[in-house]
């Protein structure tokens, strides 16, 4: 790019810069000299390439979504939490927001997560040990008791069952008295990455996305601040991806979302406004930011280019960072305090919007409250004490981090192409000239119905296994420096008693509702299954009348049956 070309997009961004607030701080160095808000080429300057970096807030953002960066406003610190019933979970929302926390993100317990009630057979041992335990509407005003739902943004990290635990959401806001027209939050409804990664489905694809669909259409038309995808690489990432198939698997994810909701008549700018990311932040610094980097870049080209978005912000990549559960290590777990640390600087170097640090314990159990406030003033940390947040993309134009950032980019266009010829080969092999819902999730399906993802990310898997055992890869404590004093560490332990008393009150909550109005509510949810009718207003007539989580799902699964994936070696 000549420099006549840098210095409008300088004069550009500074425009937007004047016209934008930015936060009453301080935006020197420890030392007391002031810094700039973005540095770039100088004047007079060319730089090849440069319309690939640009300025912050201008297309194809990969300096950032803002002019003014988090000059602007920080990155949301948003912790995970979840674990036991609705009341234990619910005290400790209020001490991260009381501690400094910006928002609430749920973690689910494992039968909630797979559809099934607390005191389901298949349910037995698991309740409240992975995230909290939801059965219905009243448990959930529960989780939110004394938050108001109306001024909270809060993000719920369940896919499967995501649209009826949507629906108890809706209902605990109603019971508070709160519109649910002014809810923000993101759901995460991401059954892709379930498929591809988790395995925490409860149908075949086709009904899952037919329910996607419609949650689509209902918040866009009643929610509209309120994202019903948060398309997720974490899970991806964690299965044993690389920083490439985690990002190039999570875009074309998004992009298949985007075609969905163009399939139900919405349009383009509306669809992509309603999509969040979830990416993991590994402990490779310099890719991870690069990563971060050219997600941006990727989503607002194909956004603008071939699904023709018009609006800035349907091309706008936002997104929600968690450090990597996988880097945590049970050996001298005090080392993950520092690995922590360290990914959560590439998520905000990256320019992630949120962020979530793990507990150094994670990897023994469920983070204990004296861990959870290490999380949490590492974010702070970072927050108030390094100058990060006084300059946007600090590292933009580093020759490094600008190759690693074109590299990543290419690999992620390079596994696109594969995905779409996968699809196209589906359908000539099926005699059909296109997909009813679009080219991208023709070729995720395809790689889904014959187990190519998993088999992708097992090999990726595999290969850093080997480089670990051979030592080509070191993890301090576990194949290097490996003497301690270290001792054991006090963990979280969540009492059996609970799963006793969820089954006890969720008996007595049977006992007490209206069984003629759930068996009612339910066949009529049933009938609209069957059928080809919206599947929200019945849901929620349902949660109303306190069917339960596990009643709603094992009626929609007699309707569509189960799932099983290929059998892969």
């Amino acid at each position: 790019m000549d420099a006549d070309a840098i210095e409008a997009g300088r004069r550009r961004w500074q425009a937007r810069y004047d016209a934008a607030h930015t936060r009453d701080a301080d935006f020197t160095t420890l030392s007391g000299d002031p810094v700039e808000p973005v540095y770039g080429p100088a004047p007079g300057d060319s730089y090849a390439g440069f319309e690939r970096i640009g300025w912050p807030g201008e297309f194809p953002f990969t300096r950032g979504l803002h002019p003014t960066g988090y000059r602007g406003r920080t990155w949301t610190i948003r912790q995970f939490a979840g674990f036991g019933n609705a009341e234990q979970t619910n005290e400790r929302y209020r001490t991260i927001l009381r501690n400094g926390g910006g928002g609430l993100s749920v973690a689910f317990d494992m039968p909630t997560l797979m559809g099934r009630d607390s005191d389901d057979p298949k349910a037995l041992g698991e309740v409240g040990h992975c995230g909290v335990a939801i059965d219905s509407a009243a448990d959930m005003e529960v989780l939110f008791r004394d938050i108001p739902l109306g001024e909270v943004t809060t993000s719920m990290t369940i896919s499967g069952p995501a649209v009826p635990v949507f629906c108890m959401y809706l209902v605990a806001a109603e019971r508070q008295g709160v519109a649910i027209e002014t809810l923000n939050g993101t759901l995460q409804t991401d059954i892709f990455k379930e498929y591809i990664a988790q395995k925490e489905w409860l149908f075949p694809p086709e009904p899952h996305l037919r329910l996607i669909g419609d949650l689509m259409e209902f918040t866009a038309a009643r929610i509209p601040a309120y994202k019903p995808l948060s398309v997720s690489g974490y899970h991806i990432r964690e299965a044993g991806a690389t920083a490439a198939q985690e990002l190039a698997y999570t875009l074309a994810d998004g992009f298949a979302y985007v075609e969905l909701g163009l399939s139900r008549g919405l349009s383009v700018d509306e669809v992509a406004r309603g999509l969040s990311f979830f990416f993991d932040a590994h402990i490779d610094f310099f890719e991870e930011i690069a990563k971060f980097r050219a997600a941006r870049r990727i989503w607002a080209r194909w956004m603008r280019d071939v699904y023709g978005a018009t609006n800035e912000r349907a091309q706008w990549l936002r997104f929600h960072t968690q450090t990597a559960g996988v880097s945590l290590t049970a050996q001298q777990p005090y080392n993950n305090v520092v690995r922590t640390a360290v990914e959560a600087l590439s998520a905000v170097l990256g320019g992630t919007n949120s962020l979530h640090t793990n507990a150094l314990d994670e990897t023994l159990a469920l983070p204990s409250e004296r861990a959870a406030e290490i999380a949490l003033r590492t974010q702070q940390v970072l927050m108030e004490e390094t100058g990060i947040t006084s300059v946007a993309d600090p590292l933009g134009g580093s020759w490094y981090v600008e190759r690693l950032t074109d590299r990543i980019e290419a690999d992620a266009e390079r596994i696109f192409e594969e995905i779409a010829e996968r699809g196209r080969r589906a359908l000539a092999t099926s005699g059909a000239a296109d997909h009813p819902i679009g080219p991208i999730t023709s070729g995720l399906l395809s790689g889904i119905g014959d187990g190519w993802f998993t088999g992708q990310i097992a090999e990726s898997a595999f290969q850093y296994q080997q480089a670990l055992e051979k030592g080509d890869k070191r993890v301090v404590g576990v194949n290097c420096h490996t003497a301690s004093v270290t001792d054991e560490l006090e963990i979280l332990r969540v009492s059996h008693e609970v799963e006793r008393e969820q089954v006890r009150v969720l008996a007595a909550r049977r006992a007490a509702r209206d069984d003629a109005g759930v068996r009612s509510a339910l066949a009529e949810l049933v009938r609209v299954a069957r059928g080809e009718g919206d599947t929200i207003a019945p849901m929620l007539a349902a949660v109303r009348a306190e069917a339960t989580l596990g009643e709603i799902c094992e009626a929609l699964r007699e309707v569509w049956g189960g799932y099983t994936e290929p059998a892969g070696f």
